[in-house]
């Protein structure tokens, strides 16, 4: 039996900073979806919804959130907050309702409105939260996280904070042609690195900001699909793995690494068995992609990332960056899009977003932006307290 489900619609609405209600943007990105799809609200059978947890009690019941402002029909809904991941946890929900039998089709919607400035702990005294005790201890805000990280890239590989404006510079061209894109302008390396400082390395321009936006995909079974469609995109695989004992390297909002002093170090660490176990699922590896959307909460982790899935050898992303590599055009494209660094984060709705740009490069939808050619995405990015987050989608 088949593991793969259709992507049949997607949809999304534009990031930004809108100063409305959540639910509002995740219907826009719904009824985008649907209509992509060519089915109707009747026709879906499971809501996922992808968790915010800064807007109140609506926000932590997404699924029946959205399913009352779609009108209630008795759909069967879930819920579901894995920070950065929650987004891949909803789609791996909803492909498991559609494997079971459960369902024909589904759908997986996630928005956010953000406060401005930086994430901080929601409120109240929590001393046994870790999120809490990293900002109330450590002041370790998200930029500062970003910034070790960073500085870690520099110490362990020789990068510049050149090398990272130009991941930014990549980006902002990347996302010209974007019309769901926050941020729509090309800047320079000089730019870049005149911005402000915020955690040193990294500089304003390095670093994405908070945003409201909303994206939702419309899944079914194979069988449903063909019966829409001649040639559906598929989901190949959905790794959604923790970490493994002992984590040698720091993930906030942990204070410290695990003892590796007793036990033997794992196979691989966590972000590399992230793409890992998507690639072993899906039955392909790196050398069949052809495009990737990454999570570059920093110019900085993008880098991170090109080794963690496998597109170069460890300590070789700069090069492979400089090479024009990872530009439209090149080899591996990473972040066509633009990125988080021309649309920022609206957290529940990032990882299906990143479905959403797959789906349209494989149909040959882009635009200017477009992969040629393409067949074969990945999607990668991590929540805070060990959710990984991995999809692979085919044509």
């Amino acid at each position: 039996m088949s593991n793969e489900i259709a992507v049949l619609g997607v949809g999304m609405h534009p990031w930004g900073k809108w100063g409305r209600n959540f639910v509002e943007y995740g219907i826009e990105a719904t009824q985008a979806a649907l209509a992509d799809a060519g089915v109707g609200w009747r026709d879906v059978g499971f809501v996922a919804g992808a968790d915010t947890i800064r807007n109140g009690y609506p926000g932590f019941i997404a699924g029946a959130t959205f399913a009352q402002a779609l009108g209630w029909k008795g759909n069967r809904v879930s819920s579901c907050y894995a920070a950065c991941a929650s987004g891949a946890q909803a789609l791996n929900i909803a492909r498991a309702q559609i494997l079971s039998g459960q369902t024909d089709v589904a759908l997986v919607v996630g928005a956010d409105t953000t406060p401005k400035g930086f994430f901080a702990p929601v409120g109240g005294d929590r001393p046994d939260d870790p999120d809490w005790l990293r900002f109330r201890l450590l002041g370790a805000t998200n930029p500062t996280y970003f910034a070790l990280y960073a500085r870690r890239r520099m110490d362990v590989y020789g990068a510049t904070v050149e090398d990272f404006a130009r991941v930014k510079v990549k980006n902002a061209r990347h996302g010209l042609a974007n019309p769901n894109a926050r941020y729509r302008k090309e800047v320079t390396v000089e730019e870049i690195m005149a911005s402000p400082v915020v955690a040193s390395p990294l500089r304003l321009l390095d670093i994405c900001a908070t945003s409201d936006g909303a994206a939702a995909v419309v899944l079914s079974s194979m069988e449903y699909a063909r019966r829409h469609t001649t040639e559906p995109v598929r989901i190949a695989a959905i790794s959604t793995v923790t970490p493994t004992y002992p984590q040698t390297v720091i993930e906030m909002p942990n204070f410290s690494t695990d003892s590796a002093v007793a036990t033997g170090l794992p196979d691989r660490p966590f972000r590399d068995a992230i793409a890992h176990a998507a690639y072993e699922e899906a039955g392909l590896g790196p050398d069949d992609l052809h495009l990737a959307e990454v999570y570059d909460l920093s110019t900085a982790l993008e880098l991170d990332w090109y080794e963690n899935l496998g597109l170069c050898k460890e300590g070789e992303a700069e090069k492979l960056l400089r090479d024009g590599d990872t530009t439209v055009g090149g080899r591996i494209p990473v972040n066509p899009s633009g990125g988080l660094a021309c649309f920022g984060e609206a957290i529940p709705a990032q990882a299906i977003a990143q479905v959403c740009e797959l789906t349209w490069h494989l149909r040959g939808e882009a635009g200017d932006r477009q992969v040629e050619g393409a067949r074969v995405g990945i999607t990668i990015n991590q929540g805070l307290f060990g959710h990984g987050s991995s999809v692979i989608v085919r044509r």
